[in-house]
């Protein structure tokens, strides 16, 4: 894994064989432990930050570029 260095000084861990395509780049994993056991986060690699927001839907959607993912599973509405 690789190791990134947050502004406010934490050590987290990416992993980029791990993530989620986006409209604009894949979204890979962050971990706040080498060995990958604790999900942090996601990195957006279109613009390399770890600012996104993830909504009840699972879309992963990054606060400085707008990349966006698709909802991972919804309920299909009738009438």
């Amino acid at each position: 894994m690789e190791t990134l260095t947050e502004p406010d000084g934490r050590t987290l861990y990416l992993d980029r064989t791990d993530g989620q395509r986006g409209s604009k780049g894949p979204f890979h994993v962050v971990y706040t432990d080498e060995t990958g056991e604790t999900r942090w986060g996601f990195r957006c690699s279109n613009c390399e930050t770890t600012d996104n927001a993830v909504d009840a839907m699972g879309r992963i959607h990054c606060n400085e570029c707008s990349n966006r993912t698709k909802a991972e599973e919804w309920d299909a509405v009738t009438q």
